[in-house]
């Protein structure tokens, strides 16, 4: 499978039909799922069969790029702590580049195009340049989690409500919203909070969440590459640093937790028994 990282040239060879070049194509902002292939909605395998170019994040999959027309350009835009291949304003530009030189593109994200994957920054700008969007949902990290751990998002007895936050802003920092985090009946869900979990684990016991409250870490949610580490909230911090968990990491906090040694030796996750 070709590669191209770095952005989109111009110079290279255009679609067969020479009218293409005279019409703007279309881009599609197709959610990959959480990185268990088979999790891929139907119409993101069939979009990714037929694109002319597939423009995809750091948390795609080998397995699911495979299911690209061999023929596709692929232009790697990825993300990673501290580390971005494009900024997110050329990776708007390239979008419109792409689809006004007559492709069909899908915009190939983790997870879910609206869920923390700025999927509604690019349809805004291509919008405002004139080009035709669609968006495919996908199936979030937070769902594919809670579904192969046993953690369910909201449970009457647990957590009559759920929140999905991000670990960091826009601006790099912490500062969330922590008394609205840190009520009781709910489940909390942290994407991209790993690098800051002492903080978060701190601020949520500061604003009245109780020491004890179950809390988990999960790497590398619904691939043959998950752990999962459970604790109390106030221990959760030192327990990963022990495990070592690296990012792509899910922080998911409230008493739903508990119920996560349920699913038993039916999950095919490792199991980190860490807590003493």
């Amino acid at each position: 499978m070709s590669k191209h990282i770095g952005g989109f040239d111009p110079s290279g060879d255009g679609p067969d039909d020479p009218a293409a070049c005279r019409r703007s194509g279309k881009v599609y902002l197709v959610g990959a799922g959480p990185g268990d292939p088979e999790l891929l909605t139907l119409k993101a395998a069939r979009l990714l069969s037929k694109a002319q170019a597939v423009v995809y994040d750091h948390l795609v999959g080998e397995e699911i790029l495979h299911l690209a027309d061999p023929a596709a350009r692929m232009i790697y835009a990825g993300k990673e702590a501290g580390y971005h291949s494009l900024p997110q304003d050329r990776i708007n530009g390239l979008l419109v580049d792409l689809a006004r030189s007559g492709l069909e593109v899908v915009r190939l994200k983790g997870g879910d195009p609206f869920m923390f994957g700025r999927g509604g920054e690019e349809m805004e700008e291509l919008l405002e340049s004139g080009i035709e969007c669609e968006v495919v949902p996908g199936i979030t990290a937070a769902c594919g989690v809670s579904a192969c751990t046993g953690i369910p998002l909201t449970h009457r007895d647990h957590a009559r409500s759920v929140i999905f936050t991000t670990g960091h802003l826009k601006d790099g920092t912490v500062n969330l919203d922590w008394p609205a985090l840190a009520r009781p009946n709910q489940t909390v869900v942290i994407y991209m909070g790993l690098g800051a979990l002492d903080i978060i684990c701190q601020q949520l016991i500061t604003h009245g969440l109780p020491a004890d409250t179950p809390a988990a870490v999960v790497h590398a949610g619904t691939t043959n590459r998950q752990i999962t580490v459970t604790d109390r909230l106030d221990q959760l911090s030192a327990t990963v640093k022990r495990a070592q968990l690296k990012s792509p990491a899910l922080i998911m906090i409230g008493s739903v937790v508990s119920l996560h040694a349920l699913l038993g030796n039916g999950t095919t996750i490792e199991e980190l028994a860490l807590t003493g």
